[in-house]
């Protein structure tokens, strides 16, 4: 893969991006000084002296409403990474075979065109909701090959919404304004993409990890050094793992949980990072025999990881629950679907990167079953959802609303409309379903959600109620009252999130955020400080103790991160507890290069149990601390350097 290009390309296309759609923006009025009033006469909406047709001025106004609540550069910004996301997707999606209609989209299999291959056969091109006969009048017409191609385009993303609602939101809302004009030009932001990066690094998924990374790179460096707002956390904190890591952490964690219980496995000939244990003396044997499960039932694995980025450390996960399967003889069109529904969960703070984290395991499961998007299956990686916009009581009142047959006629849910929420209360009324108390405590946990993410912390016992209010959201959410079923249905994944939460794993496995305590905001800081003070110097560390709790008892831990936790005073009781309470199975001292010059590195596998006498592996890549090395020399390192 031609990182070079890679690192050249996605910087610009965010400036590209967000300049497009600035320029559409202006388009349809909308200044970042100025705004021009919209009239509807008849069919014809005017904006600024142009005529538009009239189902414009409702997508201007939520475009509008949009600007003024998020401000005009953070709505451009997103818009412009909406549009990125979706176009990548296409782009890796056309170059598997994984069209349906079976033609490009953006490029042409032919080097020699510069058409789109759509474009060519759009009056066979089969898409829902894609009016055919418009599609010939234009085509036949000739000079509206713009206006023909923008209608493919987003046909294209309003199919894809039923497989992957998380990427392609259904297109007919303040998004389609702003795609951009001119798309078959040739200085285009689609034939940049298709022409700027080479189509054999497209192969893998993990692409789609290095567009993002380099995509936020110049975010990163306007936020770095500072004070971190919660909305820039991701750019200061998120670091790409580089494949070999990744390897290690997933071979050394879910592939010895399954080599400890199938020591005799033919997995381990495929596991190139794995380390085989050291020889234990007898006693340590009898206690490893002691907390080994006798067998193993693939489908009740899971793998968390808490972080999870654009899904690295997912879909090499994915790989090795793939070979497990078939190992235990699954049929192979089941398999992905296990996958993603059974074994695999990961949680995020940053929408976008959590949008493509679940499009890289769609890709994963699309390849080893053709009919994946018909099947319903949604990969279990969760972007957290804020709640300050949340209303308790009126979730209260929805969950708790009851029809009564005794004195409601039928199918009438409300006594009346102006009482939806509020009934009067009786002596005889059954006690709530879900008590108004739970239902601001799950709100409160995540009033914070974009800036805390993973550290929030489910109280036990708030955690034993949330199977029976998730019930209760389904059992409303489908319901007929519009306004209660709505209410149900927004509430639910935030109980969703709550139960991942508040979850154990037999693998929890991340690569970090990293930020040092002098640039946590207010809120964090008073959350570190109250539930994370043994590891309060670095969020990373925060995340080794977070996930300390996430595993379960006798489960596996494995990290990537910065070392000085081995080293500094600060740093004293979290070793003591971790050193205490678990088992270092193996670790890599990395030294400096996987993150680049600045940063020092290490891996580790851990055992959420304690045998003071067990003897782990231990790995040092570096002979001189200052020496910097790249991720090939250090990766063969791993692979040819004794233990």
């Amino acid at each position: 893969m031609n990182r070079t290009k890679i690192k050249n390309y996605a910087p610009q296309a965010r400036r590209d991006f967000i300049q497009a759609d600035t320029d559409r923006a202006a388009f349809h009025g909308l200044h970042e000084k100025r705004i021009e009033p919209v009239t509807v006469q008849g069919d014809v909406a005017l904006i600024a002296g142009r005529a538009f047709p009239r189902e414009v001025a409702e997508k201007r106004k939520a475009l509008q409403e949009r600007v003024e609540r998020d401000g005009f550069g953070p709505t451009m910004e997103a818009l412009a990474y909406t549009w990125f996301n979706r176009l990548v997707a296409i782009r890796y999606m056309e170059l598997h075979g994984f069209l349906d209609h079976g033609y490009r989209v953006l490029s042409n299999p032919d080097p020699a065109k510069a058409t789109p291959e759509i474009l060519e056969h759009a009056e066979h091109v089969e898409l829902p909701g894609l009016n055919r006969e418009r599609v010939v009048e234009l085509k036949l017409d000739g000079t509206k090959e713009g206006e023909l191609y923008r209608m493919l385009l987003v046909a294209q993303c309003n199919a894809l919404h039923s497989a992957m609602p998380f990427l392609f939101e259904r297109i007919g809302d303040e998004t389609e304004l702003v795609l951009p004009e001119s798309l078959l030009h040739t200085d285009s932001i689609i034939r940049k993409l298709v022409a700027e990066i080479d189509e054999e690094d497209w192969r893998e998924v993990e692409i789609i990890g290095w567009l993002y990374e380099a995509y936020i790179t110049e975010r990163y460096e306007q936020v770095i050094g500072k004070v971190v707002a919660s909305a820039d956390i991701p750019a200061a904190t998120q670091r790409f793992t580089p494949k070999w890591i990744v390897r290690y952490l997933v071979q050394n964690t879910l592939g010895r949980l399954w080599t400890a219980t199938y020591p005799d496995s033919p997995l381990k000939a495929g596991m190139k990072y794995y380390i085989e244990p050291a020889e234990q003396t007898p006693e340590v044997q009898e206690q490893l025999r002691a907390i080994t499960p006798t067998s193993l039932d693939p489908e009740a694995i899971t793998f968390l990881d808490p972080a999870c980025g654009s899904a690295h450390i997912l879909v090499e996960a994915y790989d090795l629950f793939k070979a497990i399967y078939q190992e235990r003889g699954y049929n192979k069109r089941e398999i992905p679907r296990l996958i993603l529904s059974k074994n695999l969960f990961g949680l995020e703070i940053d929408d976008r990167a959590a949008q493509l984290a679940a499009f890289a395991l769609m890709m994963k499961a699309r390849a080893d079953d053709r009919r994946i998007f018909d099947r319903g299956v949604q990969p279990r990686v969760y972007s957290l959802i804020q709640t300050d916009d949340m209303d308790a009581e009126d979730i209260a009142a929805a969950l708790n609303a009851q029809a009564s047959k005794e004195t409601l006629p039928p199918g009438q849910l409300f006594e009346t409309e102006d009482n939806l929420f509020t009934r009067a209360a009786s002596t005889t009324a059954p006690p709530p379903a879900v008590s108004l108390s739970d239902v601001k405590a799950v709100i409160d946990l995540f009033e914070h959600a974009k800036t805390f993410g993973s550290l929030i912390q489910v109280p036990e016992a708030l955690a034993s109620r949330l199977p029976r209010i998730e019930q209760r959201c389904r059992e409303v959410a489908a319901q007929t009252g519009e306004i209660v079923s709505r209410t149900a249905a927004k509430f639910l994944p935030i109980v969703e999130q709550a139960r991942m939460l508040a979850g154990q794993y037999d693998c929890v496995v991340a690569n970090p955020p990293y930020m040092g305590s002098k640039y946590y905001n207010a809120p964090l800081k008073l959350l570190v400080n109250k539930l994370y003070n043994k590891a309060k110097s670095d969020l990373y560390a925060c995340f080794i103790q977070r996930n300390s709790t996430f595993a379960r008892s006798n489960s596996l831990i494995g990290m990537i991160t910065i070392p000085n936790w081995m080293f500094l005073s600060s740093f004293e009781s979290m070793r003591h507890h971790l050193l205490s309470e678990f088992t270092f199975e193996s670790m890599v001292h990395n030294g400096r290069g996987v993150f680049g010059t600045d940063y020092l590195s290490c891996s580790f596998a851990l055992r959420n149990s304690s045998l003071p006498a067990y003897h782990g592996i231990f790995k040092r890549l570096f002979t001189k601390l200052d020496t910097v090395s790249s991720n090939e020399q250090l990766e063969q390192r791993y692979l040819s350097e004794p233990v």
